[in-house]
């Protein structure tokens, strides 16, 4: 008996440690510009590759400055989670890398807009340059499922 037990938990940890990962997909959100997915599922958490403010049908950076492609980031993010049937009530992790922090207040003011509520944590980080000559890229994650209060 004992010995079947072991096997039985062995295999539960196993499936737990070594997770299925599932790569999403959607042409509504720019294709990937280097070796990486939209996004990857695993284990109920879905991981959102950095986004910079590309066209998805053009895949050149939308004119208009900062805050067009703030905007426009959060509408790829808003696509590659629909892909995974999920939405920005599912995140609960965003970290935002941006060329010129003077610009924090304008990406509360955007960032904020897309979110009801419950905002999840969030890392701001002032970098020296990003892709494609982008002022800032985001990148979350979402997580499925039920929410604990």
């Amino acid at each position: 008996m004992k010995k079947k037990c072991f096997t039985f938990l062995f295999i539960f940890m196993a499936t737990l440690t070594f997770a299925q990962k599932t790569v999403i997909r959607t042409d509504a959100a720019p294709a990937p510009i280097g070796p990486y997915s939209q996004a990857i599922e695993a284990n109920g958490m879905v991981f959102v590759a950095g986004q910079i403010g590309l066209n998805p049908q053009t895949r050149q950076l939308v004119a208009g400055g900062f805050e067009a492609e703030a905007t426009q980031i959060m509408e790829n993010i808003k696509a590659v989670l629909g892909a995974a049937k999920l939405s920005l009530d599912d995140v609960v992790n965003t970290t935002i890398y941006v060329k010129d922090l003077a610009n924090f207040a304008k990406i509360n003011e955007i960032y904020g807009k897309y979110f009801s509520g419950n905002f999840p944590a969030r890392a701001t980080v002032g970098v020296d340059n990003l892709p494609g000559g982008a002022a800032l890229e985001i990148a979350v994650i979402a997580v499925r499922g039920p929410r604990k209060k």
